[in-house]
């Protein structure tokens, strides 16, 4: 029977989980990767294919919750299809310093310290709390800076820029980046503009659980020129759209599994197929395509005969506020079935500072008229503080927890 380590990923141990899980992989183990907090399903030992092979919780990119098996060769390739890219960049990934910020358990943090193994490059982790003092963040990487003598790469997530942008050393930490590469939720166009003028080095991306990371990139030439979208897909990746715009992906990386619900599942259909749960435009440009997500599948709503995006509508909602100087912290969109109009919206907003009751109401009647000139079907009919309100470690919002939270609370 195959063996099977289970691994509670603790962010301030990081360093210590990623050399256990090292070892197990050394030694042809299946590694299961879990979150510190929070019960999830464990794979039985009896499902499992020859390791080694990690296995990594997903929020689903459709479908929801789920477990996704990926044998550690299909880790490699994906570290290895990223190396080249960085190769046609002009930098060498042997020489490349990876700083590390986001969570083991999560795909978008495993896949930077894998490409460090490949890759033979440095490695960094740094923690949550770190993350969230720009001060002393700039301060603990002054060391790493001055002594770097290859390109300096990370991933982060769209909150994370949001929130470091807008601090001097936060800002000036971002600059010194050679490639900062941007995934996990749709990059707005006010922040994408404000990293432009800064001259952040921004590679917006693509990628999924279910493809071991980004399989679409920008460069980050490309991004400073005012390019939009994830870029071209990576060397050993195919795209193409169904008839109602669903992006769907081939390579030799996919999954081999999916856990579900207690069984596997096969992601791919018999030609090697997989479907995302994305909606995406692809546009030719010479010999190239190049990759645009317009929404998820599974929060695009049918609201009064009107399709409707809630990542389209969330971002515009958000910098119309900041223009007017309203304090918001986080704000989302949550469904809701309706007789008439098939699905209607709701708005949860979490504020920066504490307010009045009247106060309170105040910001949301400002917050509200900010939506008049919307059509009737992206209007929210109902708004509603939440202060508990804010997306996971990975930056993407669980929107079914929120939908509970709404049933709990309204």
């Amino acid at each position: 029977m195959n063996k099977l380590l289970t691994l509670a990923c603790e962010p301030k141990e990081a360093e210590i989980c990623s050399q256990k899980l090292a070892s197990a992989i050394e030694q042809d183990t299946w590694v299961q990767l879990l979150p510190a907090k929070g019960d999830s399903p464990i794979i039985p030992n009896s499902i499992l294919p020859k390791g080694p092979g990690v296995v990594i919780s997903s929020g689903g990119s459709c479908g929801g919750p789920h477990q996704c098996l990926h044998p550690s060769s299909h880790l490699d390739q994906s570290a290895i299809a990223t190396g080249q890219w960085l190769q046609n960049q002009g930098l060498q990934p042997k020489d490349s310093v990876i700083l590390n910020p986001l969570p083991l358990h999560h795909v978008s943090g495993l896949m930077p310290w894998w490409r460090s193994r490949i890759w033979e490059a440095q490695h960094t982790w740094l923690t949550p709390s770190l993350m969230r003092n720009p001060i002393a963040l700039r301060k603990s990487c002054e060391s790493i800076f001055q002594r770097k003598f290859g390109p300096l790469l990370i991933s982060l997530v769209p909150t994370q820029i949001q929130r470091l942008i807008e601090h001097a050393d936060g800002l000036k930490w971002l600059q010194s980046f050679d490639v900062i590469w941007v995934g996990g939720s749709r990059l707005s166009k006010h922040l994408a503009d404000k990293a432009r003028r800064n001259k952040i080095h921004l590679a917006p991306c693509y990628g999924t659980t279910e493809t071991a990371a980004m399989i679409s990139v920008q460069t980050p030439k490309e991004f400073l020129e005012g390019r939009t979208g994830c870029g071209q897909p990576l060397i050993d990746v195919e795209l193409r759209l169904t008839q109602n715009g669903a992006l769907e992906v081939k390579t030799p990386r996919l999954a081999s599994a999916q856990w579900k619900d207690g069984s596997l599942k096969n992601i791919k259909d018999e030609k090697g197929w997989w479907r995302s749960g994305d909606f995406a435009k692809l546009t030719m440009e010479g010999c190239f395509s190049q990759l645009e997500i317009i929404g998820r599948i599974d929060t695009a709503i049918h609201s009064g005969g009107e399709t409707i995006f809630l990542e389209q509508l969330e971002p515009k909602l958000s910098l119309a506020a900041k223009k007017v100087g309203l304090p918001i912290q986080y704000l989302i969109f949550i469904p809701i079935n309706e007789d008439e109009w098939g699905q209607r919206l709701v708005a949860l907003v979490r504020w920066k500072k504490e307010f009045t009751p009247n106060e309170h109401q105040e910001q949301l009647r400002t917050l509200q008229n900010l939506t008049k000139t919307w059509q009737p079907a992206e209007r929210p009919f109902a708004w509603y503080e939440c202060k508990e309100l804010a997306p996971n470690d990975a930056g993407k919002w669980e929107r079914s927890k929120w939908n509970n939270w709404l049933k709990t609370n309204h």
